[in-house]
């Protein structure tokens, strides 16, 4: 009985692995025999090129070298301020102005040591706060008068400077920074006025 119980197992076996599917080893055959396949990789669009950058540095805002200050100036000296006047708008001249008056001490370009030399400066630029004092002593760069018969510092602070009781001209952070390169007024935080104006000379002839 034994005997045949084992031998119907072993045909149970049989027919068991016979049913099971042959593609087990021909499906491991293809599998090798397939080339593996490159997962595919959106590609990100390409960063645009850094712009050109510019063949000379740019100078920061508010910044002005003393080469293009001298240049633009159509006036340049020192002096007191004697007279502070407000003109009022008329029909020969439509803007609402400050006359300044000044007597000059020292002319380096647009004025005469001696005289009293008055300005005209639009009353919105005294607003902002460009203005003067009765006894004020300063050096200035001025613009030439327009159309109008007015002017003021070039590059506003940067076109004036204090001077002290003994008359040297006094730099303020900001020419300080401006200046640090120049070979005269480099580093230097007051200056004789004549340094000054030989500094003014030389920068007028730079190209």
């Amino acid at each position: 009985m034994s005997g045949r119980s084992g031998s119907c197992l072993l045909a149970f076996l049989f027919l068991l692995v016979a049913q099971l599917p042959s593609s087990g080893q021909s499906n491991f055959a293809n599998l090798r025999n397939t080339p593996l396949q490159t997962p595919r990789v959106s590609q990100l669009p390409l960063p645009e090129p850094a712009p050109t950058l510019p063949r000379h540095p740019v100078r920061p805002p508010g910044t002005i070298g003393l080469p293009e200050m001298a240049r633009a100036a159509g006036m340049i000296f020192s002096g007191r301020v004697t007279g502070i006047e407000r003109r009022p708008a008329t029909s020969s001249q439509a803007l609402e102005t400050v006359a300044v008056t000044f007597r000059i001490e020292d002319a380096i370009r647009g004025a005469i040591p001696g005289e009293r030399l008055t300005i005209s400066q639009w009353i919105g630029l005294w607003s902002s706060g460009q203005r003067y004092t009765i006894g004020e002593h300063v050096l200035l760069f001025l613009y030439p008068p327009s159309k109008l018969g007015l002017t003021s510092c070039v590059a506003g602070p940067m076109g004036r400077f204090s001077m002290d009781r003994w008359g040297w001209v006094m730099l303020s952070a900001q020419h300080l920074s401006s200046f640090r390169k120049d070979p005269v007024l480099g580093g230097k935080s007051r200056i004789r006025l004549s340094d000054f104006a030989l500094a003014v000379r030389q920068a007028s002839e730079e190209e």
